[in-house]
Order: structure tokens, then sequence, then C-alpha cells
């Protein structure tokens, strides 16, 4: 199966040549966009843009999300304890300043479970909507990783955090570490589906048995998978040690690349379609 990175370095598409001071800031405008919907339609405006730049960039959905297991658990545990409360006037957990409103289950009535417990409707659609906020967010910052190299990815946010220089802030050492972090996302992915299928080859079952089995089961796929994590961040600081990193006061680049007037008509339409999505999130249709 052919690596997700592979579309890292094909470049192919007009969105690998965007530069990438401008998808890191149109990263931060989205992230902000999704927090600021407060309705379906808005969210579903979110979904449409991203759903584009994946079409545009020629990026294989399905695997994209299938890199995203190991968030699948925590959604999971959002949306059990979102649908479950002790009070059956509650709206749920998610009705706060980010929280849905104007929900296809608003004021539908909890239903009594056992032992005091009861669901409510609209607090499961309150968590669905924020569970489907999360997997938005990761998908774009997935997008945004394997549209753009390591090193432009690490330059674009010492330019960007380069302000920070005057009061002290380390820049070189926070965007090389933020660089890596989003860019071992797809690495991650890539190991756990690896990991996984090779504990299924031995006989281990991640879909049958109780809820106990199926832990046992994943507690073999993620021993292993953080135990390589760190044999690979060891790794990466050895490479780096090597390299003599953090021995210059300020580090520099071999390709300087030049903030267009392309750059800058990409980020002005970038900027104006997320505050669309975000007033569209808004109005109560």
């Amino acid at each position: 199966m052919e690596s997700l990175l592979a579309y890292t370095a094909a470049g192919g598409s007009i969105v690998h040549r965007v530069d990438a001071r401008v998808k890191m800031v149109l990263l931060l405008a989205y992230t902000a966009t999704l927090f600021a919907v407060a309705r379906w339609s808005g969210l579903a405006a979110c979904a449409v843009v991203l759903s584009a730049l994946v079409a545009a960039g020629r990026l294989p959905l399905g695997r994209m999300l299938g890199s995203l297991k190991p968030l699948y658990a925590i959604l999971a545990f959002t949306l059990l304890f979102g649908g479950l409360t002790a009070n059956a006037g509650d709206a749920g957990a998610w009705s706060g300043a980010f929280g849905l409103q104007g929900g296809f289950c608003a004021g539908t009535p909890s239903i009594p479970l056992s032992g005091g417990l009861w669901f409510s409707p609209a607090g499961f659609e309150g968590a669905l909507f924020n569970v489907a906020r999360i997997v938005l967010l990761a998908l774009a910052s997935l997008v945004v990783a394997l549209f753009t190299p390591g090193e432009a990815l690490m330059d674009a946010l010492r330019s960007l955090l380069g302000p920070l220089r005057r009061v002290h802030f380390p820049v070189d050492d926070a965007a090389t570490a933020l660089s890596l972090a989003v860019r071992f996302v797809p690495v991650l992915g890539e190991e756990l589906a690896r990991v996984r299928n090779a504990q299924a080859s031995r006989g281990a079952r991640f879909d049958s048995g109780g809820l106990m089995a199926r832990l046992q089961a994943w507690g073999r796929v993620l021993v292993p998978l953080f135990v390589g994590a760190f044999r690979r961040a060891d790794r990466v600081a050895v490479a780096m040690d090597a390299r003599c990193y953090g021995a210059g006061p300020v580090r520099t680049s071999l390709n300087q690349r030049e903030f267009g007037a392309r750059d800058a008509a990409l980020l002005t339409a970038g900027l104006a379609v997320c505050a669309a999505c975000a007033a569209l999130g808004r109005l109560a249709l």
C-alpha cells in the first residue's frame, strides 16, 4: 500500500505550490471557523470546503480517515458521555458557548435508562456536533501536513513566529517541535495500521468478543505503537544532534520563498471563505 507521505513528495497539484505560510494561516482561520459555527449548516459548509481541498490535491479521503483511528476511541467516549445525564431536564454537557444551537433534537425529552441515568437526545446531538468538529480539524491538519514538505512547514512556522524573537521566545525550537508534531500524524497513523495488521495476522480479534477482550486486543497494538514512537523520536533527536541543530543563533534556509501576488490572493480568498462559513454557521436558517 502506497504511503500517505508519498502525496507530500508528489507536489503535482496547485495546493502543493501554495506558500506554506498561507496554508498555516488558513489552517488557523479554519480552526477558528470550526469553533465559531454553532449550527449544522455552518459545519456542513466547512466540510464542503475541506472536501474541495482534498479533491484538488487528489488525496485518498478513505485512507486519511483510516489514519485517524487512534482518535476514534476518544470520540466514542465523547459520544457516550455526551448523551448520558443524571438530570432529566439537563440539555447535555455540550450546551455552552461553543455548543450546538438549534439542533434537530432541541427540546426532545430525555429517555430514562437505569440507575438514575437518562439519555439526552439533545446532549448526544451536541456531542456528535463536537465530534464532527474534531474530525474536520484533524483532517485539515493532515491535509496541511500532506500538502507541505517538512522543511517548508518549519520555515513557515519560524517566519510566522519571528516577531516573538523580540521577547526572547525560542522561535526555532517551537517551530521545529510544532512541525515535527504535525508531520508525525500520518506517520503514526500508518504505524498503527501496520501493528494492527501484524496482530490480526497472529489471531487478534478487534471486532468480536466482549469489551474487555477488545480492550486487551487494542492494548497489544497501542503498547508497541508507543514504543515505536519513542524510538522514532530518539532517532530524530540523534539525527538533529548530528546535524548540529541549535549550534547557531539563527537558523537559515537554502530556499527562501517570496510571498507573491498569487499567495496574497489565495490568502484573501481563503479568509473570505472562512468568514462566510462562520457567518453561515451563526445564522438561523
